[in-house]
């Protein structure tokens, strides 16, 4: 089989986002099942042989095929509650590594996108230097901006310069929650009593918008338990072309599958000694089954 042509995979995936986005925008957001209405297959590109999405899939798990990898809306909560911090998240991958993202938030009209080797980037509306006069319309125009937005970004060699990202789950009790909750506190915790003690933590609801984050600049670090492969997948190039890190939830997993459920993002900048300092703070292990 030929090698995929990842800019036209790129561009087949902007559209579809944008497509799907349109969609969202126009619905109720009490109507949940618009998740599924806007589910644009992109199997009409014949050079993939597999689809994985959220809608759909009987197994998170990724194979060595060629993979298109979707979740049309990620952030289904803020969605719910008209808060508008919600993606489209579109990937593609081949032998179980993301090679092209797409992240879409239709409110704020912010896309991120990255080719494996080509860098990432941002194009969002530009602020207008002046408005025009009354009677005239304010003209939309886009920027398009690599990523990460601050360059070269501000090392990071300790956790109390951080702003970290959590997020709850919906797994609120046993091992997993447990874990979780006991993190969180050690984040929190002053250092004379064994904390990180970041400077905040932030719970955003998107993982697919929580990794752009980091790829931006703007969150330092972000830890995930209990994701899928379509939470994921489209941030985690992004995130590696901007200069940032996707490793492993629990300590020691340096080398994660995208599939994997438990994730540790670090921007560019960051050192491994956030890292071995984060892990130090983690109590116990997060284990998610594989399949649904």
């Amino acid at each position: 089989m030929a090698e995929p042509n990842l800019r036209e995979i790129h561009d087949f995936l902007v559209g579809l986002a944008q497509r799907a986005g349109t969609m969202i925008i126009s619905a109720n957001p009490s109507d949940v099942e618009i998740k599924k209405n806007c589910m644009l297959s992109p199997t009409g590109n014949r050079q993939t042989k597999r689809f994985l999405g959220e809608e759909t899939a009987k197994s998170g798990r990724l194979t060595d095929t060629p993979t298109f990898i979707v979740d049309p809306i990620d952030g289904t909560t803020n969605f719910v509650h008209a808060h508008p911090y919600i993606s489209i998240s579109l990937a593609f991958a081949h032998k179980q590594k993301t090679l092209v993202g797409v992240v879409y938030n239709p409110f704020t009209q912010h896309l991120y996108t990255a080719i494996k080797g080509q860098g990432a980037f941002l194009t969002a509306p530009k602020i207008p230097e002046s408005f025009p006069s009354e009677g005239r319309k304010v003209e939309s125009t886009y920027e398009k901006r690599k990523l990460p937005l601050q360059s070269p970004p501000p090392a990071l060699s300790d956790l109390s310069h951080a702003i970290v990202a959590v997020e709850y789950g919906n797994e609120r009790v046993g091992n997993n929650w447990d874990c979780k909750i006991s993190t969180f506190s050690a984040l929190g915790r002053g250092k004379s009593i064994d904390g990180a003690m970041v400077q905040s933590i932030r719970s955003l609801g998107s993982a697919a918008l929580n990794m752009c984050s980091v790829a931006r600049g703007d969150i330092d670090v972000y830890w995930e338990g209990g994701c899928w492969a379509w939470d994921v997948a489209a941030g985690w190039v992004i995130v590696e072309e901007a200069g940032g890190m996707v490793i492993g939830g629990n300590k020691g997993e340096w080398t994660p599958r995208v599939d994997g459920r438990r994730y540790l993002v670090l921007r560019a900048g960051a050192g491994k000694e956030v890292v071995e300092e984060f892990w130090s703070k983690i109590s116990g292990n997060l284990e998610y089954e594989d399949t649904d």
